[in-house]
């Protein structure tokens, strides 16, 4: 599907302000600014998998993780601190994880799809958690960041940003996305017309899983510290309720509800302690009142 006109002159002018935040933002607004968008790349990995394949999947803060504890041990144990380097390493690592628990995961479906990837990323949860070596509970610092400077790290962000969404947005248009959507709407029908359904899923599987350790690599990059509870299931649920107040199956849905949540996040502690609870009734209400999401509402439709 194409996008419609006004989406993609609003993306184009939320993409062009974005450019131009750090010639006249402080240093805050620039963090807060890229935080917002290692969580729209997060997000959209994840639109790819439920919003296209059909597959809830609650593993995917574990592609993240992993990716930016690759490169607290690429930085602290090896001396490696240059993207050059560290950001293929980081990514094969969290692509063939994303390969190894897809491939695992990808033999059930369903409840069961849902309840395998979670053990998958409680398991790696627990792994870190309980580490002395990895830090443990109080995570690992990055000695070397690969972007130097107040504004390198950003502009990596940006640039990874629209080339994410670029790459799924011809993705999805071309007969690989097609199939994907046909296989979430009656996979035995695919199957019967001869597609390979777990292969494609696989592949969505692990383009998703790559593209979250993407984000997870900036975000250790941006911030140089890392901890277990990127991995956790409370990371993987929270993106899964930001595809959803976004509008699934959008790509720029999600973003939407990235950009909603981090807005919410930063400033709703300051309006009332209860602050979590406001997140959660902002996300109630869109579910109740605005079935397509946040997407549908730019789109100009409610349902």
């Amino acid at each position: 599907m194409r996008l419609p006109r006004r989406v993609a002159f609003a993306l184009l002018a939320f993409a062009a302000a974005l450019l131009l935040l750090p010639l006249g933002g402080d240093r805050f607004w620039i963090q807060f600014a890229g935080k917002a968008m290692i969580s729209c790349i997060f997000a959209v990995s994840l639109d790819l998998l439920v919003g296209y394949g059909g597959m809830v999947s609650l593993a995917h803060a574990a592609f993240f993780g992993l990716a930016g504890y690759l490169l607290a041990g690429l930085s602290n144990g090896l001396g490696i601190s240059s993207f050059v380097l560290t950001l293929p390493l980081c990514l094969l690592g969290a692509t063939a994880a994303a390969l190894a628990i897809g491939w695992l995961s990808l033999r059930t479906s369903g409840a069961y799809f849902v309840m395998v990837t979670l053990a998958f990323t409680e398991m790696l949860f627990h792994v870190f958690n309980e580490a002395p070596g990895l830090g443990g509970s109080d995570g690992v610092f990055v000695s070397a960041r690969p972007f130097a400077g107040r504004t390198a790290p950003y502009y990596a962000i940006w640039i990874a940003l629209v080339a994410v969404f670029v790459l799924l947005q011809r993705a999805v248009q071309a007969p690989f996305g097609r199939v994907l959507v046909g296989i979430r709407l009656n996979e035995p029908r695919m199957r019967s017309l001869g597609y390979a359904t777990r292969r494609y899923k696989l592949l969505a599987f692990v383009l998703g899983g790559a593209i979250a350790g993407l984000s997870g690599y900036l975000d250790a990059a941006l911030y140089g510290f890392v901890n277990p509870a990127q991995l956790g299931w409370r990371q993987s649920g929270l993106v899964l309720v930001t595809v959803l107040l976004g509008g699934k199956g959008t790509l720029y849905g999600p973003m939407l509800g990235a950009l909603l949540l981090a807005v919410l996040g930063q400033f709703a502690e300051r309006i009332t302690e209860y602050w979590s609870a406001l997140i959660g009734s902002v996300a109630i209400a869109a579910v109740l009142f605005v079935p397509a999401g946040l997407a549908g509402l730019l789109r100009g439709s409610r349902g």
